[in-house]
């Protein structure tokens, strides 16, 4: 997991998954590919760290299928505490039965699982890419 001493380098993802294997392997994916990773393993821990982490926090990368709450309603909580964070989704469930399930909105950044590092890499960079480019000038 990300030191929060260390000065930062890369990227900041909150990453929500439950799956303690899944959670570690992908967090190490992201490290390895130069982001900052804080984790979290459900929608209440990953609120917390929207509200007490210091810095900024790029993007939310969130399964769908977390205990409790759906990854689309976490989306929902967590923009109302970091509203410049984006949001990409990762599930095993198909994007189209998610989005006719009311689950996330069509157009909405998702990953399905399996996925390799680098379309996980390749996905938050575009999408980072895209919201750099929509923002306003300073």
């Amino acid at each position: 997991m990300w030191n929060t001493s260390a000065p930062q380098q890369g990227p900041v993802v909150l990453l929500v998954e439950d799956d303690e294997d899944l959670r570690d392997m992908t967090s190490q994916m992201l490290e390895l590919r130069g982001f900052q990773v804080l984790v979290a393993t459900d929608a209440v821990s990953a609120i917390t760290k929207c509200k007490v982490h210091e810095g900024k926090i790029d993007v939310l990368l969130t399964d769908l299928g977390l205990p409790g709450v759906s990854g689309g309603e976490l989306a929902r909580s967590a923009h109302a505490v970091r509203p410049d964070m984006e949001t990409v989704y990762i599930s095993g469930m198909p994007q189209e039965i998610a989005i006719r399930r009311g689950i996330i909105k069509r157009g909405a950044s998702f990953i399905a699982k399996p996925f390799t590092a680098d379309q996980l890499a390749g996905t938050l960079r575009s999408v980072l890419a895209q919201h750099n480019s929509n923002a306003p000038a300073p």
